[in-house]
């Protein structure tokens, strides 16, 4: 583990899981930090900023919720990916809408859950500093303030609209597997496909010259869809 390691806040109660954790993303060369509670993630993020948190939500305290939406109406960008024994659809649908990156289940694969880790720090980089503001085209998306312009005026977008928007900027100019989209917006990468076709046809409706022949946002046929630059 180096100076400059990114620093994990992994907030479970369960101990004995907590420092297999612990232990696991030291190995991968991170900076873990620990916290048993909502009331001790507090203190440790007051303490210190953080590259990702991993938050389990049966807390002692109070719901692991309480503190996703907390730092996100603090407009806190920390990457979150939520760890719990929560497996049914509401869950992962609210944990997502107020602000979550990812959402795995336990039990889980270690490997899995790094890789999603990967993932979540890769996109947090984009949001906090590398790209919090990302052009295509004349169309300019803030990420952090969840704002869009095309031409200088703004677009209004529903939550869902920015959210599908926000996921495809996170990874601007590659393609990004329907599955995906369908997780991050929907809970689930099984929801209906339908849905997501209705939705990506309103942003095309809402940013492109030509939404009957779009260029900004195109199909992958049998994958998914990519922002293009």
């Amino acid at each position: 583990m180096t100076a400059d390691a990114q620093r994990i806040l992994v907030v479970e109660d369960d101990k004995p899981l907590r420092s297999t954790l612990v232990a696991t993303l030291k190995a991968e060369g991170y900076a873990p930090l620990e916290a048993g509670s909502v009331t001790a993630a507090q203190q440790r993020l007051s303490e210190r900023s953080v590259d990702l948190i991993v938050l389990d939500l049966g807390l002692p305290d109070q719901d692991g919720m309480n503190l996703l939406a907390a730092l996100r109406n603090a407009k806190d960008l920390t990457p979150i990916v939520v760890l719990t024994a929560r497996d049914n659809e509401a869950s992962k649908v609210l944990a997502l809408d107020l602000g979550a990156d990812d959402y795995v289940t336990k039990p889980f694969g270690v490997a899995e859950l790094l890789a999603r880790i990967r993932s979540a720090l890769r996109h947090g980089v984009q949001l906090r500093g590398a790209m919090p503001i990302v052009h295509v085209g004349d169309v300019e998306i803030d990420l952090a303030a969840r704002r869009v312009l095309k031409a200088g005026s703004e677009i209004k977008l529903s939550r869902k609209e920015f959210d599908l928007l926000a996921t495809l900027a996170a990874d601007v100019g590659q393609p990004v597997a329907h599955e995906r989209l369908l997780e991050q917006v929907w809970g689930s990468p099984d929801a209906d496909i339908r849905y997501l076709r209705v939705y990506i046809g309103q942003v095309r409706d809402k940013i492109e010259d030509n939404p009957q022949a779009p260029r900004l946002i195109v199909s992958t046929p049998g994958f998914g869809y990519t922002l293009r630059q």
